[in-house]
């Protein structure tokens, strides 16, 4: 993005200092209200003012930090993960349309998200962690559902181990284990080096690998219809009305959902009110969604 020249980036030698320097200075950019958002998005849309993308992005890269810093545990420069949100962010800002009613952090921190999860996996092996989204989820959950269970010895879990995480995760009990030992190596290894076999024979660790992934025409697919589905929802959320937009957002579309406490206080209604409202907006959407995937089934290919 052409605002890219305007956005405060990370020095890229100084180690901690030069990180703290920049987190002290990303501190200095005021929050957005809703207001100024709208208006700077709307500019930055309409007439490419490059001036409002670059003020949209620099207000969210505390956003950036933070979520980056969640993802310190997996032996990465922080400024690198830094980095790589603040690629997702130009992306978010890039495509972010605020005639929807979300607001930008909403709709960028999955991004920012993505882009350093993306970045971890390059990072992490030649050969990639995983390439779907079970073994995406399997890779940046296996420490937490470890940590959860107590399983700290190194090598291979115990069998309930690996059963109650399989179970959790949703995957295979062979992805566990197969993620855990490549987890448990540290990332990169070189694919040539000398494994003993039985009887003497050498062999090399490459001449065991086997891409059990995808091919390239199926992940472009599965991508593709990622992107149908997001469109799809944006689309779909047009159908509800500002508050029930609002109150579904908070309660189902965020990483810390709202009370319906919390809520009711906001609209002055009760509790019993505001999950009544959640019910026939999430039922609404739900009807949107199969209306507007029908409608494309019926529109030719292009």
């Amino acid at each position: 993005m052409a605002q890219q020249k305007s956005v405060v980036s990370i020095p890229a030698s100084g180690g901690e200092a030069g990180l703290n320097r920049y987190l002290s200075e990303i501190k200095k950019f005021p929050i957005l209200s809703p207001e100024e958002e709208y208006m700077l998005a709307k500019s930055w849309r309409e007439h490419g003012d490059t001036e409002a993308a670059a003020k949209l992005v620099n207000s969210h890269l505390r956003l950036v930090a933070k979520i980056a810093m969640g993802y310190r545990g997996y032996g990465l420069p922080v400024s690198d993960l830094i980095s790589e949100g603040n690629v997702g962010l130009m992306q978010g800002v890039k495509k972010f349309e605020p005639e929807r009613g979300f607001r930008l952090a909403t709709y960028a921190m999955w991004w920012i998200r993505a882009s350093i999860q993306e970045f971890i996996l390059r990072a992490w092996s030649l050969v990639k962690m995983g390439t779907t989204a079970n073994q995406k989820k399997l890779f940046f959950n296996l420490r937490r559902m470890k940590n959860q269970i107590n399983a700290f010895d190194e090598g291979d879990l115990k069998p309930q181990d690996v059963t109650k995480i399989a179970t959790d995760l949703g995957v295979s009990e062979d992805e566990v284990v197969s993620m855990n030992r490549r987890m448990a190596m540290g990332g990169d290894t070189s694919l040539n080096v000398s494994l003993k076999g039985d009887e003497g024979s050498e062999s090399q660790w490459q001449d065991f690998l086997v891409d059990n992934g995808p091919l390239q025409d199926e992940r472009i697919a599965e991508d593709q219809e990622s992107r149908v589905r997001h469109d799809l929802l944006m689309d779909a959320m047009d159908s509800l009305n500002d508050r029930e937009r609002h109150i579904l957002m908070e309660r189902r579309l965020t990483d810390e959902p709202k009370t319906l406490e919390e809520l009711s206080q906001v609209y002055d209604v009760s509790r019993e009110r505001i999950r009544q409202i959640e019910v026939r907006a999430f039922e609404k959407l739900q009807a949107a969604l199969l209306r507007l995937a029908g409608e494309q089934r019926l529109l030719p290919a292009a």
